[in-house]
């Protein structure tokens, strides 16, 4: 076993430690004093933190016995990016699955349970990542540095992996408050082993992220001054916009003015421009793309798996469509989009717009009553493992392709809604931002907007054409008030024309697991 192997599983393990019921399967246990003398190991360190995100354990696909990092669901299922996706896109008009898979269906038939195995599955992701945070901040204190001899000189050092950290822990507990409302709360200052975690309300859990962004602000690297993959300023901008645009759901108030501060300095830096091609956003060369700010990154050799963009590549794939056109080695046949996706683009299918990217061969506009028949609504390869030029990845079982987790396009429709929204700013730069991402999409100004266009609505139908696939849609359509007692789509309701729900599953249920393991939980209501 090298060095690196017993520092992931030393980390492995006491994440375990730190939770309640988190399925963390435990690994071989080694002396982080005797691994953490070496200051080359810091690093590796941190970079787990940011695998966790990307990889599903310590050995991959194939494995036998194998080392995920949580149980009770296959390792392939378990993967943080995965998950997701399916919690963000599958309960809306984007996209619906053809497996039967366990529960999975249920998600885009918005109904779910609190045993819900995926629900499950990314409670468990979050929580893993918040204790591998947690147990990194707990080994790298100035007295830990001191204890095992490492010189001042590389505390700086240190202190910058820290704040990484934290970053990624406050991502995590964005994603838990966003999904499941209230939570259970832990930092490495609470003792391993001891009693189960206390649950915190959404709007403490809110603060700390807010507070724990503005103390990091001034350590984290100027944009584009981090390698890449790592996060920067403008990611700390873009978590600081999402929380405060989103926070009238979370805390019941309107932060759209702090918001488009935190907009404005992402806009303001000339780090950062839209890429020329859309499509070019989303295959394996997307890492050279300037409208990039922070991405988790994929490698057919180095971060194989069937979670994370491996599925974002292959799921979509099937019926007609040849696997080789996409870069990989065999479609899934899973993943398609609703008819009411397809009306979201003036002219449909056949619509002028370049992010229009429907795969109609075969298929049918309607799903009609068989979900489980792949050619039963149109395709939608957003993602795919080629290039630029059309070369495939390195390897058409695994995606070289990078996910966008945060990119300029996305940021100019915000600083557009919270403009909208009374957050200040300037609705002539609002309308100029939106008429760029048009006039990429159709290659002319034709279909440019007025100041009169700029409205909710229209800004909540942009944000599906420009952003599907990327993980934003339920959050999107909550705050808009659109997501479960309001807007129907097929399907949704468990129903081929689609039905309300009710407004309870704007939150997820907190797993039964948790509830039996840990007294200091309640259940969400209506679960």
């Amino acid at each position: 076993m090298n060095t690196l192997s017993k520092l992931i599983f030393l980390l492995l393990l006491m994440s375990a430690a730190a939770c309640t019921d988190l399925d963390l399967v435990p690994q071989d246990r080694a002396d982080p004093n005797t691994i953490l003398s070496d200051e080359e190991n810091y690093e590796p360190f941190l970079a787990r933190l940011y695998a966790g995100l990307a990889i599903t354990g310590q050995l991959g696909p194939g494995c036998d016995p194998c080392a995920p990092d949580i149980s009770s669901i296959d390792e392939g299922f378990g993967n943080y990016l995965r998950q997701f996706f399916q919690l963000q896109e599958f309960p809306t008009e984007t996209s619906v699955i053809g497996w039967d898979d366990g529960s999975i269906r249920d998600l885009h038939e918005q109904s779910w349970t609190s045993n819900n195995e995926f629900v499950r599955a990314m409670y468990y992701r979050i929580f893993f990542q918040v204790s591998q945070a947690n147990e990194f901040l707990r080994e790298t204190t100035q007295d830990k540095l001191t204890e095992r001899g490492i010189r001042e000189s590389f505390w700086s050092v240190v202190d910058g992996f820290r704040a990484e950290a934290r970053f990624l822990r406050a991502l995590s507990y964005w994603h838990a408050i966003d999904f499941f409302g209230d939570v259970i709360f832990y930092t490495e200052e609470d003792e391993i082993g001891s009693e189960p975690p206390v649950e915190r309300s959404r709007a403490d859990v809110f603060q700390f992220i807010v507070d724990e962004l503005a103390a990091i602000e001034s350590i984290i690297p100027a944009p584009s001054a981090q390698e890449y993959g790592r996060v920067d300023k403008a990611a700390v901008w873009m978590l600081q916009a999402k929380l405060f645009q989103n926070a009238q759901v979370y805390v019941g108030r309107d932060l759209n003015a702090e918001a488009i501060t935190a907009l404005e300095k992402v806009l303001d830096t000339e780090n950062y421009q839209l890429e020329e091609t859309y499509q070019n956003l989303f295959l394996t060369d997307n890492n050279l793309s300037a409208e990039m700010i922070w991405t988790i990154p994929f490698d057919g050799d180095n971060t194989q798996g069937f979670g994370g963009m491996t599925y974002l590549t292959h799921a979509p794939v099937g019926g007609a469509m040849d696997p080789a056109d996409f870069g990989i080695n065999g479609g899934w046949g899973g993943i398609r989009t609703t008819p009411e996706m397809v009306d979201l683009f003036p002219g449909g299918a056949n619509s002028a717009d370049s992010r229009a990217l429907f795969f109609t061969e075969g298929q049918n506009l309607e799903i009609g009553e068989d979900v489980d028949i792949f050619e039963n609504g149109y395709g939608l390869p957003k993602f795919r493992n080629v290039s630029s030029e059309g070369v495939p990845g390195v390897d058409g079982r695994y995606a070289d392709t990078d996910f966008p987790v945060f990119r300029l396009g996305d940021a100019y429709l915000m600083y557009a809604e919270s403009v909208v929204r009374g957050g200040g700013g300037s609705r002539d730069r609002a309308v100029q931002l939106v008429n760029a991402l048009l006039e990429r999409a159709y290659g002319s100004s034709a279909q440019n907007i007025t100041d009169a266009d700029l409205t909710l609505p229209f800004i909540l139908e942009e944000r599906g054409r420009e952003l599907y696939f990327e993980c934003h849609r339920r959050t999107d359509r909550i705050r808009f008030g659109e997501f479960s007692n309001n807007g129907v789509w097929s399907w949704k309701g468990g129903t081929p024309a689609g039905s309300t729900t009710e407004a309870f599953r704007d939150l997820y249920p907190i797993p039964a697991s948790e509830l039996l393991a840990n007294p200091n939980l309640s259940q969400n209501t209506g679960y």
